[in-house]
């Protein structure tokens, strides 16, 4: 076994990337104190050809060095656009029939390992603040919520990690 090399990696130019398909989903951060975890979920999205990123309320807004030190590039690559109201963009997106969720524990959340993905869907999710999560108002727009199964001692895991996580198994069941 050996590691690749970067240039044996076939990654997207920006140009490439821009012009790629996207994957259905949409990313929607209300409220994320860390400019850590925003420049990590910019990460994860390029990653997985996110179509965009909202960024709501107190959430920073790209450039910063501080998003940038762990986005690598990617608020270069994704496209993201601000709104200061969570609850717009939710009306807005469900408007355009994106069915949007709530990653949050709340009464009648579907586990994330049983939640099926419609194909042909749009899905956008939402992900709220490191201390409080997803704001009651913005839940009561969602059309669901999706929980990520924990066992532990600990009811949270840090929102770029659930972002990573919800993320990536939405991909996986959305891409054959």
């Amino acid at each position: 076994m050996r590691k690749l090399e970067n240039k044996e990696l076939e990654r997207k130019s920006v140009a490439d990337f821009k012009t790629a398909e996207k994957t259905p989903l949409i990313i929607i951060l209300d409220d994320i104190r860390s400019l850590h975890n925003i420049g990590s979920v910019f990460r994860t999205a390029d990653a997985f050809l996110i179509e965009k990123i909202y960024l709501c309320g107190i959430t920073a807004v790209p450039p910063h060095k501080e998003i940038h030190k762990t986005a690598l590039g990617a608020t270069e690559t994704v496209a993201w656009e601000y709104q200061k109201e969570v609850t717009e963009v939710i009306q807005k997106l469900k408007q355009e029939n994106t069915k949007v969720l709530a990653i949050e524990q709340v009464e009648d959340a579907v586990l994330l390992q049983h939640f099926k993905v419609v194909k042909g869907e749009k899905y956008a999710l939402v992900f709220g603040n490191e201390v409080y999560g997803v704001s009651q108002k913005a839940i009561e727009l969602c059309d669901g919520s999706i929980e990520i199964p924990q066992l532990g001692t600990k009811h949270s895991l840090n929102v770029s990690v659930s972002a990573g996580i919800v993320v990536w198994d939405l991909f996986h069941k959305m891409i054959p």
